[in-house]
């Protein structure tokens, strides 16, 4: 039974043998790196507004917007969960053309857009964000009612291009498989969050809630099949048949083990906390750990999903150490020796004993690590 039901989240933390007080330092610190330090935090306000900034590229995107809503949520940050939603909406939301309704996915620190079109995972995370707010802290007025912003944004997902309204929807309607971008022919399997669409079946608009019904089915079925049978490995963006993307885009090849593909085992832990009922699917991550082996230089390298070496850097290897170790929540507790979950207990070791990235590129890491944090410590709630 997963926490959604039993209210019940594992502290995989506790597993390993930390106490409380050394779990809650954790999580302090992490925070205040995260949030406030003046050298090391993505978090930024501005007037009664709040960013998040990608370091690496100097922009402000729906994925780390979304994200940070998320965690404030988590972690019972109402104000600062309010001031980055108060700038997303005023300056990402776009109001018309094809995309309105949809949020541009990356915009100057100043608010201008450097581009008019969305990234799903940016519209899957603040729907659910915002359902979580509308719980935990209640609905507000405007662009506060929580709970009717999530479902606009959920409504103009799935139901763009229909009765002559302009622009492409967010989920395939044939497959029910969420796309790379609107109208695109293929998918990004770290998009795929079939635990979040089990709550929008229950809190979307009601004429909309048989959609994620069957987005959730479709979305497990697809990670069976983009995750490899041996290695447990995704690709960065797939076909709609589970094979990775097998040409090359304008901006380069995406069907290799790489940055956006480390989120998909996440996913998967996070899935198996809150529902944790299909078997095969959470069989995938142990599959990853053991490809990965006994040695933390592996994380090091790229992959083809086969596990064939590629000779590319990794941009995130925190990153990576972080989702792999929150993709061992799918392992059960043994206290068996040379179990599975002596495997998965090193992996939450390893991620235990990293602290967060600094310099240029630590947004995105830390993001995923903030995350793992909150996932391993059960602090990251169904509200």
């Amino acid at each position: 039974m997963g926490a959604f039901e039993s209210k019940n989240y594992r502290n995989f933390f506790k597993e390993i043998g930390k106490t409380d007080e050394e779990i809650a330092a954790r999580i302090k610190e992490a925070v205040n790196t995260f949030f406030y330090d003046e050298n090391e935090r993505i978090y930024h306000e501005d007037k009664d507004m709040g960013y998040l900034v990608d370091t690496g590229n100097n922009d402000a995107r729906t994925e780390g917007m979304s994200y940070g809503m998320m965690m404030c949520v988590q972690l019972d940050m109402k104000e600062e969960f309010d001031r980055i939603w108060k700038w997303a909406k005023k300056y990402m939301y776009m109001e018309e053309g094809e995309n309105e309704g949809y949020f541009a996915w990356s915009c100057q620190l100043d608010g201008t857009k450097n581009a008019y079109g969305p990234a799903p995972d940016g519209e899957e995370f603040f729907a659910m964000a915002l359902f979580f707010a509308s719980h935990r802290w209640g609905d507000g007025e405007g662009i506060m009612n929580y709970s009717k912003e999530a479902k606009e944004i959920l409504k103009a997902c799935i139901h763009k291009g229909e009765n002559g309204r302009e622009g492409c929807p967010m989920w395939n309607h044939e497959n029910k498989q969420i796309l790379f971008v609107p109208g695109s022919p293929f998918t990004d399997p770290s998009y795929h969050l079939p635990h979040f669409y089990e709550l929008f079946a229950l809190w979307a608009y009601e004429e909309d809630r048989e959609f994620f019904k069957e987005a959730a089915k479709a979305s497990r079925e697809y990670l069976k099949t983009a995750c490899h049978k041996e290695t447990g490995l995704s690709p960065e963006y797939g076909n709609f048949d589970g094979s990775p993307m097998d040409k090359e885009l304008s901006w380069g090849y995406y069907g290799d083990f790489f940055s956006d593909a480390y989120r998909t085992a996440a996913n998967i832990g996070l899935e198996a906390v809150w529902f944790g009922e299909d078997k095969e699917l959470l069989s995938i991550p142990l599959k990853m750990m053991k490809f990965f082996g006994t040695d933390l230089e592996a994380v090091r390298c790229t992959y083809k999903v086969d596990g064939t070496p590629v000779d590319r850097p990794v941009l995130h290897p925190v990153g990576l150490v972080a989702t792999i170790a929150q993709s061992a929540l799918t392992v059960s507790y043994s206290d068996e020796k040379d179990s599975d979950y002596e495997i998965a207990r090193r992996w939450v070791n390893w991620f235990w004993n990293q602290p967060l990235r600094k310099g240029v590129r630590r947004y995105y890491d830390n993001c995923l690590y903030m995350f793992a944090l909150l996932a391993l410590s059960g602090n990251y709630r169904v509200w």
